[in-house]
């Protein structure tokens, strides 16, 4: 077939295509304006309002899907910041994502838009939710794995009770690890983090979600922007050795992640330091819905207002998958995207 050349009818966005532990992450390089803000979170603002076509486009079909995952890069704006980011997925501009760090540490490595110096070179990232410290394990010239330090996590609720309209009172632990999660036993509900259970997880985090948001305030100690509940984590048991439990998450619009999910095992070793189950230097591993790893410690212990929080360590692996070039078309009725659930 005669190779495409795109006429200038069509807007022409640039991207590189990863997944970390089976989760997409889809990082736009050229072809959307640079979101204007001093801060991480003004540039967030700016973005939700003058920028969401770029993020419909890109995550909707016909390019995307109900579960894809994406950022902005944009300029650093604190001091020592290599670069900033903004998350996007099907509902909006998320807050923290961990495992889109571990995608844009390697991508950034792998491609040449940071050089490393050394070979124990930190990485660090603007996020809405603060600044993360990343760091790339190389095996000669490949990123094996990113390990991150997270922004403070804690657990301001344990043991809450909130009555779901389709399933009754369900118990939960409220964490935050860049974003707030509504933490459930998948068992107490007849459920399993296993791929069969797909529908039913999606159905009853959607569920869950809800009836928490009607039902409680979600306050962050410093940033109202991050004060929402982000999703339901459904805890179960793992069926592999050495794995502490499997998580799957349910976010934004009954979007599913593949991966154990970054923010949310660090809202996790939270509620178990809480509970005295894990103590700093002590390492899990938690596996996902498709028994995908992340290995997780915690650095140290310090505050987030006037909570007892934690300094997580969380280590994955990403690979890239493509390099695109996607078109819009001015005359398509569906250039702006859409989204079926």
């Amino acid at each position: 077939m005669k190779t495409f050349i795109p006429s200038d009818k069509y807007l022409k966005i640039q991207t590189i295509d990863a997944h970390t532990a089976g989760e997409p992450f889809r990082v736009i390089t050229s072809g959307v304006p640079e979101p204007f803000g001093k801060t991480i979170l003004e540039k967030r603002k700016y973005a939700k309002k003058h920028l969401d076509s770029f993020r419909t486009i890109l995550m909707f079909e016909p390019r995307g899907h109900a579960d894809m995952y994406g950022c902005f890069v944009t300029e650093p704006v604190t001091k020592d910041a290599d670069f900033g980011i903004l998350f996007i997925h099907n509902e909006g501009f998320s807050t923290m994502c961990g495992h889109g760090i571990i995608a844009i540490t390697t991508i950034a490595v792998e491609t040449g838009f940071v050089k490393l110096k050394t070979p124990d070179q930190k990485i660090k990232i603007d996020t809405p939710a603060g600044l993360v410290t990343a760091i790339p394990n190389m095996i000669e010239d490949r990123v094996d794995s990113v390990t991150f330090q997270n922004v403070p996590s804690f657990a301001p609720v344990l043991d809450a009770v909130v009555d779901v309209p389709e399933l009754g009172k369900v118990n939960y632990d409220l964490g935050f690890g860049g974003a707030f999660y509504a933490f459930v036993n998948a068992r107490d509900l007849g459920l399993s983090c296993t791929p069969q259970y797909f529908p039913q997880l999606v159905e009853k985090g959607r569920q869950i979600k809800n009836a928490i948001m009607a039902s409680k305030r979600i306050i962050h100690p410093f940033e109202k922007d991050l004060g929402f509940l982000y999703g339901t984590i459904f805890v179960d048991d793992p069926d592999l050795e050495n794995i502490h439990s499997r998580h799957c998450c349910v976010f934004a619009e009954g979007e599913v992640d593949r991966s154990p999910t970054g923010t949310g095992v660090s809202a996790r070793l939270a509620i178990l330091n809480k509970r005295n189950e894990i103590q700093p230097g002590e390492e899990i591993v938690i596996n996902s819905i498709i028994n995908t790893s992340f290995t997780c410690s915690i650095e140290g212990l310090t505050r987030a207002g006037g909570y007892e929080a934690i300094i997580p360590n969380v280590t994955g692996s990403a690979y890239i998958t493509g390099v695109h070039e996607f078109l819009m078309d001015p005359n398509d009725l569906l250039n702006q995207g859409f989204i079926l659930r």
